[in-house]
């Protein structure tokens, strides 16, 4: 085992006696962050009194279809790595290490599929919502159930979105914990209510520079006061707290260069592939060509977004050491440490404080406010209007308001289920991978493989979503049943989280620890398996359970297939071939042997410039 970290004491806040002095926001704090809450507002309205005053659904819901390239990129960003990701990272890194930071590998992957297979496909054919898609390429059932799929993932990752920020405010101020819930949750609803989807993406534009701002804040001032950069690293290394490349293949592991650089890929494809908050982003783009190089300027924003988090782990090691603020009980749980470090780091620089809790909160107004919108869309689109055809225009965008509107106060009702959760970075993944991985499953069955019937379609899906909440359900009940009092970390080096083992057997021998792990089998290595595999695992489920169903109960015929409906992923990957055999691949169906070859009816149309 690895040496603990010599690293020097850091001021403590602490009063001679040793009770705790509690920190509180100046009044340049309160006013910096009430600006930008305002702001943030003003932005929603601003939409909602310009233009054409959002009286369409195509206007509230896609924005027109006109918006450009950086702000859509923008928005992506903001829409799922915001205050979860404030909080979380660096939590990870400041008690793990850097491991994390191999999440970065799979961004290439989890950008570059969605960018050049599914945003073709869903812009080619016009879609408002994804599960549309689901639809055209098996039937109304299936798009029926993954909008209700959809619904739920989004509801109860909202809980966790709308929660994290309240409580950190909550512990550095004592703010009143739902009080800061229902504020938040009533500020987004009304942005998002009136101004539509365009308030939301230029609001996200804004809320990401301040998210940006206010990392970027802490990382100087904090690395200064530890001696600059050099210094934190340094101490850094000495703590172990820099990770070598771990190839370690055992997917029970909880954070190794495989569960982030491969189960990674699967978590980004859910979010940035077939959600229907990211998809509504890239529809709402002026050109496809747009909406392509929106991910690829996202791919340097994510890398520059996942740096600044584990920069600020690093910093908050070398200010506190082994010497934890969880530790020490100036805090409750792991995901308050990052803004008591704030408060800490800043505590004689009035204004700065205010300025990273606003980035904190513009960060989860910005995730809140785009899931409100989507599941307006969604529930308007696949769930309201197939039903009632009739519907005047101006009746549906109304109630499209009004669902934006019941999603704001549905979500508020769950962010009590959010503070039962755990850390915060790890449940909102999870939450994710459990529900998003059976959806991604869903459309790759549809998109990759043409003969995939609505049958193999319908029980593969239930078949994941079976699988996902089997294994979640497991995880959380064996981690019950495991003691939780063995300290995260010992002696500087890093320990798998109680969930990860089935028993722990330590014992004292000239001051080292020994820790003899026995490695789960059976269905505890199930349970056990990391939480970044989830979206791999469960999405795999649905495909391979699709496709033997498929094939039982009569593959679907070529004639049958919705031109556009089907990525000719073969055709595609052998580009080395002649044409005349390349365009045999595509003809992947059962079909009479043809004389000479011919394009399929289903090819994906060119794309429009």
């Amino acid at each position: 085992l690895l040496s603990a970290a010599t690293v020097l004491p850091c001021p403590s806040p602490r009063g001679i006696m040793g009770d705790v002095v509690q920190m509180h926001f100046s009044t340049p704090d309160y006013v910096i962050f009430a600006l930008l809450l305002v702001a943030s507002t003003c932005i929603g309205l601003f939409y909602a009194l310009s233009g054409g005053r959002q009286r369409t659904t195509q206007e509230f819901l896609l924005a027109d279809r006109s918006m450009s390239c950086l702000p859509v990129s923008l928005s992506l960003l903001a829409t799922f790595q915001s205050a979860v990701a404030i909080l979380g990272v660096p939590s990870e890194i400041y008690t793990y290490g850097t491991q994390y930071w191999f999440l970065g590998v799979s961004y290439f992957l989890g950008l570059l599929v969605p960018a050049h297979v599914f945003i073709p496909v869903f812009y080619r054919l016009r879609l408002t919502s994804a599960y549309e898609y689901l639809e055209l390429r098996f039937n109304k059932t299936v798009r029926i159930m993954g909008t209700v799929t959809f619904i739920f993932q989004m509801v109860i990752y909202m809980g966790v979105v709308l929660y994290a920020p309240a409580l950190a405010l909550n512990a550095v101020t004592g703010f009143d914990l739902w009080g800061a819930v229902l504020a938040m949750g009533l500020v987004c609803t009304l942005y998002t209510t009136l101004g539509g989807l365009k308030a939301v993406i230029w609001t996200d534009v804004f809320q990401t520079i301040v998210m940006f701002a206010g990392q970027l804040a802490v990382i100087i001032v904090g690395a200064h006061q530890a001696g600059g950069m050099g210094e934190v690293w340094r101490k850094a290394i000495n703590g172990s707290r820099i990770a070598s490349l771990d190839l370690n293949p055992d997917p029970t592991e909880r954070h190794t260069f495989w569960t982030l650089g491969a189960g990674g890929v699967f978590l980004m494809l859910a979010l940035y592939g077939v959600n229907q908050a990211q998809v509504q982003r890239y529809l709402s783009s002026r050109t496809e060509r747009e909406a392509v190089m929106s991910c690829y300027v996202v791919f340097p924003c994510q890398q520059v977004v996942l740096c600044l988090g584990c920069l600020m782990g690093l910093v908050m090691f070398a200010r506190y050491g082994e010497d934890s603020p969880l530790d020490k009980g100036y805090v409750k749980t792991n995901d308050q440490m990052v803004l008591y470090f704030v408060m800490d780091v800043f505590r004689d620089l009035p204004g700065l404080p205010g300025l990273f809790v606003a980035c904190l909160f513009s960060g989860a107004l910005s995730t809140i406010s785009s899931a409100f919108n989507s599941l307006a869309t969604v529930t308007m689109e696949d769930l309201i209007k197939p039903y009632c055809p009739a519907m005047t225009e101006a009746k549906a965008t109304l109630l499209s308001k009004g669902l934006a509107f019941a999603y704001g106060l549905v979500c508020l009702a769950m962010a009590y289920t959010a503070s039962h959760m755990g850390s915060v970075l790890q449940a909102a993944l999870s939450i994710f991978g459990m529900v998003g991985g059976p959806l991604l499953g869903l459309f790759c069955l549809g998109m990759f493989f043409p003969w995939a019937n609505s049958t193999g379609a319908i029980v593969g899906l239930v078949a994941g979503l079976v699988m996902a909440f089997w294994i979640g359900i497991g995880h959380f009940v064996s981690r019950m049943a495991v003691p939780t009092t063995l300290p995260p970390i010992i002696n500087g080096t890093a320990m798998p989280l109680p969930s990860n083992m089935t028993t722990a057997v330590m014992t004292t021998e000239s001051d080292q620890v020994h820790v003899c792990l026995s490695r789960p089998t059976g269905v505890q290595a199930l349970y056990n398996l990391s939480y970044l595999w989830y979206s791999a695992h469960n999405s795999t489920t649905v495909v391979i359970v699709g496709l033997i169903v498929s094939l039982l109960t009569g593959p679907m015929k070529e004639k049958d297939l919705t031109p556009g409906t089907v990525y000719p992923v073969l055709g595609n990957l052998l580009f080395f071939l002649p044409e005349c055999y390349r365009e045999i691949l595509y003809c992947v169906t059962p079909m009479p042997q043809k004389v000479g070859c011919r394009p399929p009816r289903w090819r994906i149309p060119p794309m429009n410039q």
